[in-house]
């Protein structure tokens, strides 16, 4: 028994790990309380047609502001920490990607206007980050209680790879979403949109409208992608706040992301198998990791390289047509 829990900790000091003051969270929760407000009431305050170039910019404030945000972290606990934070981010922004392929085809199988897809998916964010926190104090707690945990997710992640690998032809049919049939059955609904309103009122009933079935398939459809996200992310770090606050951020730029990318699944022939590499990797470190822990650092660089090989190539075999060219 005595060596078996030598190795256990002995993988632990391998993550980094400090005490995090409560006024810590609180000011964290409230930083990010801030930017989704001033993200829905400044920037965002009109429904209305968000452009490429508009997603665009803002993509790239909200990765300005999550690589600051690690500069942060390297200056209060060094740069074992800042390491784990931007591996987890760049694990979790690339795996987003997918996410946001599915938000495109939820939004086009109900026919969701684009002016109001940012508020749709304003609420959307807001439940998912509160989901993937209750993930990810769930998961670390229980690796910390049942350490042979991390060998059921490493090895999840291995299947989840080898999925990957397999050409898939599956199609999203919010239809036979379970929570929504619950939904429909219990709340009154119109198949009329008002605006951004997820309720509205008809003949003197307060009725739902498609508004809220997307918004309860796109919560569903984070669930899904957060059983995958998250043990690959525990692979990286153990510390809770590095864990949610690089999925924090990672989640907050999606909506800028979603207007950025969701026509150009297309594009990015090789990201899917990409993908597959990072999610066989981190399994596999996983599962070695009560015998070897691979640095973080070599850990940020392994996925960072496969990632750019994989858009690099992606471009090289689908280059972007000419139409599209002249029009930018």
């Amino acid at each position: 028994m005595l060596p078996l829990l030598a190795a256990e900790s002995g993988a632990d000091s391998n993550f980094v790990d400090f005490d995090v003051p409560l006024w810590v969270w609180a000011a964290f929760t409230a930083l990010v309380a801030v930017l989704l407000l001033v993200d829905l009431l400044l920037v965002h305050r009109t429904a209305h047609v968000i452009t490429t170039k508009e997603a665009a910019i803002e993509s790239a404030v909200w990765i300005a502001i999550s690589l600051v945000f690690g500069l942060v972290i390297l200056a209060w606990q060094g740069g074992d920490a800042a390491g784990e934070y931007y591996a987890g981010y760049l694990i979790e922004k690339s795996l987003s990607i997918d996410n946001v392929f599915v938000w495109a085809l939820i939004m086009s199988y109900f026919a969701v206007p684009q002016a109001f897809q940012f508020r749709v998916l304003f609420w959307g964010i807001f439940g998912a980050l509160v989901l993937r926190a209750l993930f990810i104090f769930g998961g670390v707690a229980l690796i910390e209680q049942f350490s042979w945990i991390i060998y059921i997710f490493g090895a999840f992640l291995l299947y989840t790879a080898a999925k990957l690998l397999r050409p898939s032809h599956e199609e999203v049919h919010p239809e036979d979403n379970p929570l929504l049939k619950l939904v429909n059955r219990v709340i009154p609904s119109t198949p009329d949109y008002d605006g951004q309103k997820l309720f509205t009122v008809r003949n003197g009933k307060r009725v739902a409208t498609p508004l809220l079935a997307v918004l309860i398939v796109v919560e569903s459809s984070d669930v899904v992608f957060a059983v995958d996200s998250i043990p690959a992310i525990i692979a990286i770090s153990r510390e809770q706040f590095i864990v949610f606050s690089s999925n924090a951020f990672a989640i907050l730029g999606l909506r800028a992301l979603y207007f950025l990318l969701a026509d150009m699944r297309n594009r990015f022939s090789y990201l899917q198998q990409g993908l597959a590499v990072v999610l066989a990797f981190v399994g596999i470190k996983m599962l070695i990791s009560e015998w070897y822990h691979f640095p973080t650092f070599a850990s940020l660089g392994v996925i960072a390289a496969v990632l750019t090989v994989a858009i690099v190539a992606s471009i090289r075999k689908d280059p972007q047509p000419e139409s599209d060219t002249a029009a930018m």
